[in-house]
């Protein structure tokens, strides 16, 4: 985690139980049930991606803080019954029982709460708004973050960004060939998502691609804290390429 004055650069993958990390990502013969606790010291941030299809009990979420160094921060993926609907302003029991969860036992190892929105879904003002009057700003006592991961061109648009900056959501900056690429400040912070590693690299991204990934989350980090996560593409070459980018930084 490189500090910087006006924010921190969190660096990370999606997940941490996928079985190809065996023997790679993680030594010989670890016991599965140690895969978080050795992933949390390699790297500085996980997001759970388990939360988008079911719910956790609330010891789950302590069990996961516990598990993890100060210092550590989770980011979690929202459930896909909040945001994969027809109408979004009619999600709000959905996003109650979301939040209702467990979350707060995560205490200070909570980061933004990702909401992935489906390729198919377009952009409506009104909708989109009614969405974000739904998302609470805390959880007992505890603040929350929001991202919102976007997959339709119909985004851009300065009507969206003016109403993340409204309701203070981050926008997600996705580096993937097949999703629209959106990089504006609408909130204190930054959310990337690399999917474009390749299993050929042996750190998913070229040593110059990393470089450059430095650079830009050194400059996200001027305007807040900066959470970068390698997902997708090249699964398997992801926490190498998130350690890679840990070192240049």
């Amino acid at each position: 985690m490189a500090s910087r004055k006006q924010g921190k650069i969190y660096v990370g993958i999606g997940g941490w139980t996928f079985e190809p990390w065996r023997g790679t990502f993680y030594p010989e013969g670890l016991a599965h049930k140690r895969e978080l606790e050795h992933a949390s010291r390699q790297l500085t941030s996980i997001e759970i991606n388990g939360t988008y299809y079911s719910s956790f009990k609330p010891a789950s979420w302590a069990k996961w803080h516990d598990e993890t160094p100060a210092g550590f921060v989770f980011a979690v993926k929202a459930s896909r019954f909040c945001t994969n609907r027809r109408v979004l302003a009619e999600a709000g029991e959905s996003v109650k029982r979301f939040v209702n969860q467990g979350l707060v036992e995560l205490k200070d190892r909570l980061g933004p709460i990702n909401w992935q929105f489906m390729g198919t879904k377009k952009f409506d003002p009104v909708d989109f708004e009614a969405f974000l009057k739904l998302l609470p700003r805390e959880a007992g006592k505890l603040p929350l973050r929001h991202v919102l991961e976007v997959r339709h061109d119909s985004f851009k648009d300065e009507r969206f960004y003016d109403l993340c900056r409204k309701y203070k959501a981050a926008i997600v900056y996705a580096h993937d060939k097949d999703f629209p690429c959106i990089d504006e400040a609408t909130a204190d912070f930054t959310y990337a998502r690399l999917m474009q590693a390749e299993e050929k690299v042996k750190t998913g991204y070229k040593p110059a691609e990393l470089d450059k990934w430095a650079k830009r989350a050194e400059a996200w980090s001027k305007k807040g804290d900066a959470f970068v996560y390698f997902i997708s593409g090249a699964k398997v070459r992801n926490p190498a390429a998130a350690r890679a980018l840990i070192e240049r930084l």
